[in-house]
């Protein structure tokens, strides 16, 4: 009797953690409603980053340990931006939807990142961006070095 109720405590456990959603199914649901909604047509990577190209740019990409002179604008799915502006980063330093993002575009290239939470800051609150987040960036990559 006592490893009968045992198996069944277990087997509930187990049920009820096969109820609740990966984050990843849940973020890519909301990136779909996104894309549909704003009328977009973006490419997929196998990491589930989304991105569109409005411009190629010319002159090289920025590769992992290249400082990236950027202007940004970073907003979540509601339109909400969060933060924006003109910098210079090292590109192995940013999340990773940026450092898989930004070599897809060169030199004066400009490109929408729609970034699942995985690829984002995950389960971390990070300032006013709420854990779980999926994130939206327009960036224009200025320059590389």
């Amino acid at each position: 009797m006592k490893y009968t109720l045992l198996a069944l405590f277990c087997c509930l456990i187990l049920v009820s953690g096969c109820e609740k959603e990966p984050q990843a199914d849940i973020d890519e649901a909301l990136i779909q409603e996104y894309i549909t909604t704003n009328n977009l047509n973006t490419t997929v990577t196998p990491s589930g980053l989304h991105y569109i190209i409005n411009n190629q740019g010319s002159g090289g990409s920025p590769v992992s340990n290249s400082k990236v002179d950027i202007t940004y604008e970073g907003y979540l799915l509601d339109g909400e931006v969060f933060d924006s502006g003109n910098a210079e980063f090292d590109l192995n330093r940013l999340i990773i939807g940026w450092q898989e993002g930004l070599p897809k575009i060169e030199k004066g290239g400009d490109i929408k990142l729609i970034i699942p939470s995985h690829l984002g800051y995950g389960t971390q609150r990070t300032g006013s961006i709420p854990a779980n987040s999926v994130l939206v960036f327009d960036i224009t990559l200025h320059d590389f070095i």
